[in-house]
């Protein structure tokens, strides 16, 4: 893969991973925010095309060439076209859902830091709330123009003649050359925690309940106090002003009931046991806070989860139920590979092939010697939030180290053909948008070759 290519495709996934580790949120620089393109109502500034160049160059061992930002800011326009005709077109992207993607990132990166919100503010040089509010914008923007790619892409195929001549296009010195890779699939429980423990975080929550409403203890002090809610706890519980629709459905009713100031009965969500208070109203709006308890998973309650692993791996073993049959009827949702058949995804790559520097040393010793078709015993990991999980997983298949081919590799040929022609086409959208939409570049960018096809207008 050539340098430009390597940049366009980090470019692709750049607004996934601004939040990621290894990406700092304070500036380097004086911030610069002079407007040096515009498309549309959309603008893009000086600081938006150094920032990209900052992170990739620190990216790129090799660095980068002359006309680096050029490509990087071709991708910034493609983006701004999109997210421009997005709102001529009307295509919405809703608040919760903006919040939903935030939330999810910033636990993402809680969880690989165990939760330290002390080590995430040292990392970032700002609190959880100042990232979400730094972001939030962007993060509409960019689900506003993935909103826009998949409605000009949908439905985007190509025939089995289509990927023999992409094939056939492939100089062959250049064909690629993969490893040993394996497909798994994956049966993932969690494990039930007791009656008598979850009776024990009741019994908690209700005298804490209790030291609240007949004791007058302070709510918010006692949430920062045993709160097992971390992200909340530390705010005295406060949830903030939220939307209906934002919650659990349990939660949601009982918060719903509340009169301004009343404290709930404990009640029972899948994250816990909770106690909430309504701090204010204002039509579907509420403003909440809540002390969470969570039931402690012991030893004995993962055993019973391997024991039913088991149970089921003897079932499939023995025909009298499948491994897809047995991931829809057993497994939990809270695994990628639930929604996907049982199928596991690389993470790396996004194809279900991984090679074994991609897996887990658990995973690798576990299949390691097994012969297509066969299934682990039970074993245990952690999930991105530091639970633990019992699965058993099944060896879809096993290649040899090879050249690729169509035989073999028909699949990935296909998938690669699918995003050439989704690329030409996007491309010619871009070229027919343009004349209908205002651009302006500001020199010295408007010398740049590859950003002919905007059809500039030097101010």
């Amino acid at each position: 893969m050539n340098l430009r290519m390597s940049i366009g495709l980090k470019l692709l996934a750049l607004g996934l991973f601004f939040l990621t580790p290894g990406s700092s949120l304070t500036a380097q620089t004086e911030l610069l925010d002079d407007i040096i393109a515009s498309v549309g109502g959309e603008l893009v500034l000086l600081s938006d095309l150094e920032d990209q160049y900052n992170l990739i160059k620190s990216q790129q061992q090799q660095g980068l060439p002359p006309d680096a930002r050029c490509y990087i800011l071709d991708n910034i326009l493609t983006q701004k076209l999109l997210i421009n005709q997005a709102k001529l077109d009307s295509i919405e992207v809703s608040d919760e859902e903006v919040e939903a993607q935030l939330n999810a990132r910033i636990d993402q990166i809680l969880a690989y830091m165990n939760n330290d919100y002390a080590q995430f503010e040292a990392y970032y040089g700002q609190s959880v709330d100042e990232v979400k509010a730094q972001f939030r914008v962007d993060l509409k923007d960019q689900l506003l123009a993935e909103r826009m790619k998949n409605e000009i892409l949908q439905g985007i195929t190509v025939t089995p003649s289509e990927v023999k001549e992409f094939f056939e296009r492939i100089p062959k010195d250049s064909l690629p050359y993969f490893n040993s890779e394996v497909e798994l699939a994956e049966l993932a429980v969690k494990p039930e925690v007791s009656p008598e423990r979850k009776q024990e975080a009741r019994e908690r929550l209700e005298e804490l309940r209790r030291r609240i409403v007949a004791g007058g203890e302070d709510f918010a002090e006692l949430a920062k106090k045993y709160s097992d809610d971390f992200a909340s706890g530390r705010l005295g519980g406060d949830l903030s002003w939220t939307k209906r629709g934002s919650f659990v459905p349990e939660f949601e009713a009982a918060a719903y009931k509340l009169d301004v100031g009343e404290v709930s009965k404990v009640i029972e969500t899948e994250f816990g046991f909770h106690i909430i208070q309504l701090l204010g109203r204002k039509g579907n709006t509420i403003h909440t806070r809540h002390i969470l308890i969570r039931p402690e998973i012991q030893e004995e309650d993962i055993v019973r989860a391997e024991q039913l692993l088991d149970s089921v791996r003897q079932l499939i073993l023995m025909d009298s139920i499948t491994f897809s049959e047995a991931v829809k009827r057993f497994g939990t949702d809270e695994v990628q590979s639930f929604y996907n058949d049982g199928r596991m995804v690389n993470p790396r790559t996004g194809n279900t092939f991984f090679e074994i520097a991609d897996l887990d040393p658990d995973v690798y010793f576990a299949i390691d010697t097994l012969e297509t078709g066969e299934i682990t015993n039970p074993f245990r990991f952690r999930n991105a939030s530091g639970e633990t999980l019992v699965h058993i997983i099944k060896l879809e298949s096993r290649t040899a180290p090879h050249v690729a081919s169509l035989e073999t590799d028909y699949a990935r040929i296909k998938a690669a053909t699918i995003q050439e022609k989704q690329a030409r086409y996007l491309n010619e959208w871009i070229e027919k948008t343009v004349r209908n939409t205002y651009i302006s570049i500001d020199p010295p960018y408007t010398s740049c070759p590859v950003l002919e096809k905007w059809g500039v207008i030097a101010d």
